[in-house]
């Protein structure tokens, strides 16, 4: 799709759910694609599940914006695994995204905490020892 039409979609989700910025639409879906390359590289079937996505989010937001990825997140609204389910399902009403019998947004429920996941990297490696439970 073209970005015009991802930024439509976009609008619309924003216009019915305020919960999340339009920059978190645009994330979740660079997450995607992450999660894709991820999971899917060299198959035909190129569908990943609501936790290779989480996957996909977490290697994306490490890789993108490093020591500052939970606080950018959270700024965004996406706080858990659930609230990228929420941005997924919003552009599957778009029909933007589609999705396969069989999916739920319950998949992306648990997953990693997002507030450990996104911070512990950067941590000093003392410090991660005497956190651990």
């Amino acid at each position: 799709m073209s970005d015009l039409s991802f930024h439509y979609a976009i609008s619309q989700s924003v216009e019915k759910d305020p919960r999340y910025h339009p920059h978190a639409y645009e994330f979740v879906r660079d997450a995607l694609h992450v999660a894709a390359k991820i999971f899917c590289e060299g198959k035909e079937d190129q569908h990943v599940t609501g936790q290779e996505v989480l996957e996909g989010v977490r290697q994306h937001a490490l890789s993108e914006y490093g020591p500052m990825a939970f606080s950018i997140l959270a700024d965004w609204g996406l706080n858990c695994g659930e609230d990228v389910g929420n941005i997924v399902y919003n552009l599957i009403e778009t029909g933007y995204f589609g999705r396969n019998e069989g999916d739920s947004i319950e998949d992306f429920a648990g997953g990693f905490q997002f507030s450990t996941a996104l911070t512990e990297p950067f941590m000093p490696q003392s410090r991660r020892l005497k956190e651990a439970p």
